[in-house]
């Protein structure tokens, strides 16, 4: 019998502090194992928060290179089973024979972006330049990441996950998306970008992790010209983002930032 997954659970636990233990219960993050599925073949598995799984398998699906457009997805069904999450998807031929000829097999771990790459050509596929209209103040991006703490539901609950906001070009946090794994909380965000037909051009994103090289290029070929991070970017990151003409922030504080790249998108 396939089971129902809520994005967490209550458990029990014995709380210490200043050596006195007391019994209570707390709520934990769940991590579901997901398996996408393309046209009938099993693609990849990730571990993931089983809550916006649509938006997770448009994102994955474009942002992986699998989809080209949002409108090559055919169908998407998301099934509980016994083990975990089926998402069964329906593409178009064309970008079916495309996977096929891939021929990567991934088993996902949390925060794991490279699991399963077969070659080094794989790693660092070709990165798409932004052509990105993004302008934003300083202030505009300290007071977003303050919007997107106030919805990060799941967060607050548990403390366990990540998140990803997008930044309008009016400077408010219309969408967030929460996972126990940064990139896929990017994944998610952008499906459901894409699907709300947002112009991806237009805004930036706001991440609560470092900036790894995967980050940059999933924002890059989204067509994503701002990517701001709480923590840190990665070399790789940074020469990537150069690279694309994406604007990289890192170590976003509540009145302080550090520009990596292409500082032009950031109001003076």
């Amino acid at each position: 019998m396939a089971a129902e997954y809520m994005p967490l659970a209550r458990v029990e636990i014995e709380k210490w502090q200043d050596g006195v233990g007391t019994l209570s219960f707390d709520n934990v993050a769940e991590e579901v194992p997901v398996a996408l599925v393309y046209n009938s073949i099993s693609h990849v598995v990730m571990l993931a928060s089983p809550q916006n799984l649509q938006d997770f398998a448009l994102g994955f699906s474009l942002s992986e290179g699998i989809l080209q457009r949002a409108d090559e997805l055919l169908d998407c069904f998301v099934s509980p089973v016994t083990d975990g999450i089926h998402i069964d998807m329906r593409i178009s031929d064309e970008r079916f024979d495309a996977l096929k000829e891939q021929r990567r097999n991934l088993t996902g771990r949390t925060g794991c972006g490279l699991c399963g790459a077969e070659t080094l050509k794989q790693v660092t596929r070709q990165i798409r330049q932004v052509d990105s209209s993004a302008l934003f103040s300083a202030e505009q991006i300290y007071a977003g990441f303050a919007q997107m703490k106030l919805q990060q539901e799941l967060q607050r609950l548990t403390g366990a996950t990540h998140a990803a906001g997008w930044l309008g070009a009016d400077g408010k946090v219309e969408i967030v998306r929460e996972d126990v794994g940064r990139h896929n909380s990017l994944d998610k965000l952008i499906g459901a970008l894409v699907r709300a037909e947002h112009d991806l051009s237009a805004g930036a994103v706001l991440i609560t992790s470092r900036a790894s090289f995967e980050m940059v290029q999933k924002a890059a070929n989204a067509g994503i010209g701002m990517l701001a991070a709480i923590s840190a970017p990665t070399a790789l990151a940074v020469r990537l983002a150069g690279q694309a003409q994406l604007t990289l922030l890192g170590f976003v504080r509540p009145r302080g930032h550090v520009v990596y790249t292409h500082p032009q998108r950031i109001r003076r």
